[in-house]
């Protein structure tokens, strides 16, 4: 692969970014008649009024456009940022009881106060890189008083892990679940996932030993209990007790958590986790080939118990996929990883782009059909995973034309 090359797959992808991505998000998704930014806006680029304002949805919208600020220094995009971060701290964080409600009504007061603590990962996750943009001292604050709150609260000391959900006060729920599809167990590796890169984001830029600790303690239960080493594939349900609860295999969350437990290690300082998590990555990323269909793209769940597939593409695993695969190919220089990364930016451009409305399709069913009754926007339908995978794409091509012209 030629610097050439390599420049070409960064100059598309920056492309996307910056002309179909950021621009549709704020064209279409900001609310400015009750604030913040519509909870459901539809295939066809209509709100659906009614719909409720998730933490996740606002957090995300907060990290991704701190996060292109940081890179393009544009103003609309901290503006964006603004109005995220202006929004979750008026409306989403509770001032009484810490953490953040997991959903609001159209206008701003509680629908739902229950603390799953994903989206106060995620809250921390937008906080610390809103830091990083503005420098303002205010939002690491807020995010150093989340951390507390997860550690105070959902970090269980007798057993390890963090619990999936409490009430507002911070009291056991009977239903954990994040969403419906979701087994209600006490531990989840999606929670955890979110949880590491949260903490290894607020970590970057407030080197405190207790976030030092939590971070590799993180670290060391995906080593020992969410990764299966045989198999280099995620477990993804326990109970509290760390009894496996689920055989099913996300071939997304695969290839996501290659890349970002290697990230959060590099992170934490520890060049021991960063080497053990490196050379996981590189097999993680080998055994997804299973997920794999023929086009390039990469399927949903299968299910070991009964040999089903879900063959559906949804966005976000393409997108983890095409970042998953070139972090193996820097880590080990094989060829076949790069090529599976640029095929995951083919099956993109091929399939998910909505040419004539702009941003992503939610999916496409085994045929490339696309899921046209699935929103555009909504509560897990955010900017986060296809922005993020354009801008580490962006920053990690540069990394290997550097290379390449420095040799």
């Amino acid at each position: 692969m030629t610097d050439v090359s390599l420049l070409h797959f960064r100059e598309e992808l920056e492309k996307e970014l910056k002309e179909n991505i950021l621009p549709w998000w704020m064209k279409y998704s900001p609310d400015r008649e009750l604030g913040g930014f519509y909870g459901h806006i539809d295939h066809q680029n209509r709100v659906v009024h009614g719909a409720g304002k998730g933490a996740v949805l606002n957090a995300r919208i907060l990290w991704t456009f701190s996060a292109a600020y940081r890179i393009y220094n544009r103003a609309e995009y901290l503006e964006t940022a603004l109005r995220a971060y202006d929004y979750i701290t008026t409306c989403f964080i509770d001032k009484k009881y810490g953490g953040v409600y997991w959903e609001l009504e159209p206008d701003g007061r509680v629908r739902y106060s229950r603390k799953q603590v994903y989206a106060t990962a995620f809250a921390i996750y937008g906080l610390a890189e809103y830091h990083m943009a503005c420098g303002e001292s205010e939002p690491l604050n807020i995010a150093k008083t989340l951390f507390r709150d997860l550690e105070a609260h959902a970090f269980d000391r007798e057993h390890n892990g963090y619990t999936e959900a409490l009430s507002r006060r911070w009291q056991p729920l009977e239903d954990l679940r994040l969403s419906e599809k979701d087994q209600n167990e006490n531990r989840t590796m999606n929670t955890h996932l979110h949880i590491l890169e949260a903490y290894g984001n607020l970590y970057r830029i407030w080197k405190e030993p207790a976030l030092s600790e939590a971070l590799k303690n993180l670290i060391g239960l995906f080593l020992t209990h969410f990764v299966d080493g045989e198999k280099s594939r995620l477990n993804l349900f326990f109970d509290e007790r760390w009894n496996l609860k689920s055989t099913l295999v996300s071939y997304g969350h695969d290839i996501e958590c290659a890349w970002l437990l290697h990230e959060a290690a590099i992170i934490s300082g520890d060049k021991g986790l960063a080497a053990r998590t490196g050379e996981l990555a590189i097999q993680m990323a080998r055994a997804n080939r299973r997920g794999l269909s023929e086009n390039g793209g990469l399927r949903y769940e299968y299910f070991p118990e009964t040999g089903e597939v879900d063959s559906d593409h949804h966005w976000w695993p393409q997108a983890e996929a095409m970042v998953g695969y070139f972090n193996a190919f820097q880590l080990s220089g094989e060829q076949e990883f790069l090529d599976r990364s640029l095929g995951s930016w083919k099956f993109i451009k091929e399939y998910l782009i909505d040419r004539e409305l702009g941003e992503w399709y939610w999916g496409v069913d085994a045929r490339g059909k696309p899921q046209t009754v699935k929103e555009k926007a909504g509560f897990w339908k955010c900017p986060y995973h296809n922005g993020r995978a354009c801008m580490e794409i962006i920053r990690r091509t540069g990394d290997e034309i550097e290379h390449i012209n420095n040799k």
